[in-house]
């Protein structure tokens, strides 16, 4: 299997780190950059927790670096604590990894790596899109150096989860999002119609706690703030690794079963709008064959 450069774009809490875990250990898979963003939480805690969860993965070589934190219009108004624990990772302290971010900013990073990886570089964005709408802002020719991206966000067709229609990682930069949405790329997009559909368990928690190795210990951990959490609202004590499964399409081990080309219009307030007098070039993954949760099991190497 040829491994092809991906260029990850996250916030990372509990559910990225799952998607960095799927990534980290894919024979497919080249990470050849990682850019944060503030939003479960801040962006210099984000790359603090990505460079931990991927030296527990045993991987030092992977370039992080820290991106916007904040949005593009107004202030970053402090994560999901509630959601992803205080530090964004349900509150578990994982070893301090000795490698620092980079020096420059994440959009620097994502750009250079466009112009390394000229029409091969592979974008999953997994937070708000603040670090992508920068950097087509100030490379006005990126989405041409593109592969293609994948985003984790929004609610099409199903109520959102921070507003009656509004997804967190689109509500949280909108601005971003239509900046995003509206370039000349393929976009797939992977919202909550899809991601709410699969679900792990505390079975599944027991069972990658007893897996022996620190990383699969560790996410384990990081899955009882985000059982608390989602249990009420859910009724039972289960939850969508939104971020795991957009990472498991982005690979292709995934396959969409129903996933229209839509045209959508981003609201001031986030919401995902199908629209008519809008191109529909965005690729919106509604369903995928089978269940996901036994591919992501697996994926967690």
């Amino acid at each position: 299997m040829i491994a092809e450069p991906y260029y990850l774009d996250c916030d990372t809490g509990v559910d990225d780190a799952f998607a960095l875990a799927v990534l980290a250990g894919h024979p497919g898979v080249t990470i050849a950059g990682i850019g944060t963003v503030s939003g479960n939480t801040g962006a210099g805690q984000a790359a603090r927790n990505t460079l931990d969860v991927l030296a527990l993965a045993g991987r030092t070589d992977v370039p992080v670096a820290v991106g916007a934190h904040h949005p593009l219009d107004g202030a970053f108004t402090g994560g999901a604590e509630v959601v992803h624990g205080g530090n964004g990772i349900g509150g578990v302290e994982l070893p301090t990894a000795t490698r620092m971010a980079e020096g420059r900013p994440a959009v620097d990073l994502l750009l250079d790596l466009a112009r390394r990886h000229p029409g091969e570089l592979r974008i999953l964005a997994i937070g708000p899109l603040t670090n992508l709408a920068l950097a087509l802002r100030q490379e006005p020719e990126l989405a041409g150096l593109i592969r293609d991206v994948t985003i984790m966000g929004g609610a099409v067709r199903v109520p959102g989860n921070v507003t009656d229609r509004a997804e967190a990682n689109i509500a949280w930069d909108p601005e971003a999002a239509a900046v995003v949405l509206g370039a000349a790329w393929p976009v797939t997009l992977v919202p909550l119609d899809v991601t709410l559909q699969h679900r792990i368990t505390e079975a599944d928690q027991t069972a990658l706690a007893a897996a022996g190795t620190p990383l699969r210990a560790a996410l384990a951990a990081m899955l009882t703030t985000y059982l608390d959490f989602y249990e009420p609202l859910l009724g039972v004590r289960e939850v969508p690794l939104h971020d795991a499964l957009a990472a498991a399409i982005a690979t292709g081990d995934l396959v969409p079963a129903e996933a229209p080309l839509l045209g959508l219009r981003v609201t001031d307030d986030g919401q995902l709008v199908e629209d008519p007098a809008v191109p529909a070039r965005t690729r919106v993954v509604l369903t995928v064959t089978g269940d996901a949760v036994p591919v992501i099991r697996t994926l967690l190497r």
